[in-house]
């Protein structure tokens, strides 16, 4: 650290070493640290812009040539970024950013570095499908290894083994995926390569946050960049931020943020942090399944849901459409009228996931959603005019369709009892590895069974509406208990 600390004040970096330091938090790694009380809207690190690490500033894309970056398909996704950390590295001392990239982690504990055995702890989770693996390792054989053989003079024969393996691509990708930032270009900003396509598929995960001005934080909602709501992202927008990167991330917890201007990077406290605090940047307030698979950590702080047990309030479980159709509907795959719907639901922007958290209002998408693949003929051909979905009323059938729903998802998981894994997490020995996996699946499995008992007291009242008239029917006939549904929008 003491080596990259200097680097970073050589390279024009500014650090407040009065006010900050670098030390090892157990359980979180490496950190940043209040020296002393800072007050809130004080500067604790400035960098140039220079000295972020992005396709951007390493010279590679231009030395490969930007017609050739194009042709091999680097510029799309994150393999380009990849290959310029790669490089860079194996530049040794000759390279810009080697003393930081030394800093940088080796070892990490996302699931894409997991074993088939400690995988299948996950089975059922959010996590699984996301992992992004088989699509990595597409990139590495389709693209970076095709391109790095046509440039020996860039990429020597010996260096090819050491540099460019498959691990050091996951090492790097990972580093990428925990560490990044978006650092947007300053407006007016003039591109490497005017005719360089930079729209990317970043599906493989989403960088950290940044705010555009100092002084003038944008609307929190816009400036958390959750790659999973974003359909592209400008591969050229994907940086390294030296020193910003030390900073740790907790639920709840941010007390600095980053900042640019046109020529500078500024990190800036949020609120007054006392001396031996941690101080904390954000990574958004992510469910335990994207912290575990995009950092290898996960946040266990007092639930309102759970009674102040410890869990993560943001956890969510995704239902795909898919399970939806087969338990309302069977096997469709031969059914004509019912991909008919399906297929006008999709393409009138409707969810083909749909996110259910410890709400105890259910997302109207969902709702809508079975009621019309249970339309009659007729009423179908009517919504079909109308160019409008159902409304989200919830009856006795559909809450009987949503507790069959609820229950396929719960059978999903490797252990379906959610009071093992109470026990287990209390009692059992195991590694880090699978204690974060009954975490993960604990709080999914939790969500699930409160929906559950959500449905049982829905089904009751629904009941005793049924039974005292229409005037009670309107009471819980909209997306949840009782009062207006929410819809929630679905994450990819």
């Amino acid at each position: 650290m003491d080596d990259f600390v200097a680097w970073f004040q050589h390279n024009g970096g500014v650090l407040d070493t009065s006010m900050m330091g670098i030390t090892d938090f157990p359980g979180s790694g490496r950190g940043a640290v209040a020296l002393q009380d800072i007050p809130e809207n004080h500067t604790i690190f400035t960098l140039p812009r220079s000295l972020t690490l992005s396709t951007q500033t390493s010279t590679l894309p231009s030395a490969f040539g930007f017609e050739a970056w194009r042709k091999h398909k680097l510029n799309k996704g994150w393999v380009g970024l990849i290959l310029c950390m790669m490089w860079e590295e194996a530049q040794g001392n000759q390279g810009k950013w080697i003393t930081y990239l030394a800093s940088l982690p080796t070892q990490f504990d996302t699931p894409i570095f997991w074993s088939d055995e400690e995988l299948q702890e996950l089975q059922g989770t959010t996590v699984v499908d996301k992992i992004g693996r088989v699509e990595a390792e597409r990139d590495y054989h389709e693209k970076l290894a095709p391109a790095i053989k046509t440039r020996p003079d860039l990429f020597p024969f010996d260096q090819i083994d050491p540099w460019y393996t498959l691990h050091r691509y996951h090492i790097t990708g990972s580093r990428i995926l925990s560490r990044s930032f978006n650092v947007e270009r300053w407006e007016g900003e003039v591109e490497q390569d005017a005719e360089h396509d930079t729209r990317a598929n970043t599906s493989i995960g989403s960088a950290m946050d940044i705010d555009d001005s100092v002084g003038e934080a944008v609307d929190e909602e816009n400036s958390e960049r959750d790659s999973d709501d974003e359909e592209v992202e400008d591969a050229l927008d994907i940086a390294m931020v030296p020193m910003a990167d030390i900073l740790n991330a907790r639920y709840d917890s941010v007390n600095a943020k980053l900042f640019y201007e046109k020529h500078h990077l500024h990190m800036v406290t949020t609120k007054p942090i006392k001396a031996g605090e941690q101080i904390f940047n954000t990574y958004g307030d992510l469910p335990n399944s994207d912290l575990l698979r995009r950092y290898g950590h996960v946040d266990l702080v007092p639930c309102p849901h759970l009674k102040g047990a410890l869990g993560n309030p943001q956890d969510v479980v995704e239902i795909r459409a898919d399970l939806v159709i087969n338990a309302v509907c069977g096997d469709v795959s031969n059914d004509e009228t019912h991909r008919e719907r399906i297929d006008w639901w999709l393409d009138e922007g409707g969810d083909d996931v749909f996110i259910i958290d410890a709400d105890p209002i259910f997302p109207e998408a969902l709702t809508s959603f079975i009621r019309l693949l249970l339309l009659t003929q007729e009423e179908w051909e009517k919504t079909r005019e109308k160019r409008r979905p159902p409304k989200a009323k919830l009856d006795l059938q559909v809450s009987l369709l949503l507790r069959r729903i609820f229950e396929k998802r719960l059978s999903s998981y490797q252990s379906l009892d959610l009071e093992v894994d109470v026990k287990l997490l209390a009692f059992g020995s195991f590694t880090l590895n699978k204690k974060h996996a009954i975490i993960v699946r604990l709080g999914e499995k939790q969500i699930l069974a409160g929906a559950l008992e959500t449905l049982r007291l829905m089904d009751a009242a629904l009941s005793d509406a049924g039974n005292n008239g229409s005037k009670g029917k309107r009471r819980v006939a909209s997306g949840g208990t009782t009062g207006e549904g929410k819809s929630k929008r679905a994450r990819h």
